[in-house]
């Protein structure tokens, strides 16, 4: 049976990873962003995932930026789901066995990207990783357009009945008919959660159990806001949230992300704009439409 997590449900925040100008962390500006997520209500916070840049970070980067989250996260009374995936498996266990002496709750692990796995391939890699690191909670990550191989309902159900740490799923992949396969047939207590968010508050209404959200980083206390009124109900009340902030959530991707976010984050005067190569600023074009949304929206 699947581990209950009580806490793993709401909002949670795939957080970035402010540089500065040489390219190495900024150690104050992350706490900072991190006590913001929490005091602006999001009880879940998800370091090096996607939007944290993490790909271009090195190992012990990765786990600085975990214990700094962990530390944050114990004063505050929030939990922290590290990203821990690459598409190497062996690499994935050992780092995620670190990740959890660092103190975090859970591991976020992506789909394997480059190697191009089959299903049984998919299902071998996170298992392995499920028995190694027992007892210890996993999300799988499903974002088809960044690793180019998809998780189908039938693996997802497939490792959600088969380990009871697999707890949960981050769905990006845009396809509604296969999160609803998952949601429809997920044993008891597994979580599903959506990967982006514009697609929230359908995905909560069909049942899913939360989000972890880029947008949050602009804006924690109006994300958190309208996935709390979604989970409880309140759909009338989350509807005009969504409406509200929708255009950032898409605007968070007309360029790669995070670069948009962090244009805005900037503008906010939250941090630098700092990226690691291979991503740049935003477009001289992008960075009008940013500045026009921001005025719009008074954030």
């Amino acid at each position: 049976m699947t581990m209950k997590l009580d806490w793993m449900r709401g909002c949670a925040t795939a957080l970035v990873t402010p540089f500065l100008k040489d390219g190495s962390i900024d150690d104050d500006c992350f706490v900072k962003l991190v006590e913001r997520q929490v005091k602006g209500g999001v009880k879940l916070l998800v370091p090096c995932g996607t939007t944290g840049e993490s790909v271009t970070m090195s190992e012990s980067e990765r786990l600085h930026v975990i214990e700094m989250t962990v530390e944050v996260a114990k004063k505050l009374k929030a939990h922290v789901i590290a990203g821990t995936g690459s598409n190497n498996t062996a690499a994935t266990i050992d780092f995620t066995r670190k990740a959890r002496e660092a103190g975090a709750d859970a591991a976020l692990i992506v789909a394997p990207y480059y190697n191009k796995p089959t299903q049984e391939g998919m299902f071998a890699h996170f298992g392995e990783i499920a028995r190694s690191v027992k007892r210890f909670p996993i999300m799988l990550y499903n974002v088809p357009s960044r690793t180019a191989s998809n998780i189908s309902a039938e693996t997802t159900l497939r490792l959600a009945n088969e380990f009871e740490n697999i707890v949960a799923t981050k769905e990006a992949s845009g396809n509604y008919s296969q999160i609803m396969q998952i949601l429809d047939g997920r044993p008891k207590n597994f979580r599903v959660f959506s990967g982006d968010d514009a697609s929230t508050l359908p995905l909560i209404s069909l049942g899913a159990d939360g989000l972890v959200s880029v947008c949050a980083n602009e804006i924690p206390k109006e994300t958190s806001k309208m996935v709390e009124h979604a989970l409880n109900g309140s759909f009338h009340f989350a509807r005009k949230v969504h409406y509200k902030i929708l255009p950032l959530m898409e605007a968070n991707f007309i360029e790669a992300s995070p670069a948009p976010c962090k244009f805005v984050m900037k503008e906010m005067g939250l941090c630098e704009e700092n990226l690691r190569l291979p991503l740049v600023p935003v477009t001289p074009e992008s960075r009008n439409k940013l500045k026009a949304l921001i005025k719009t929206l008074k954030i």
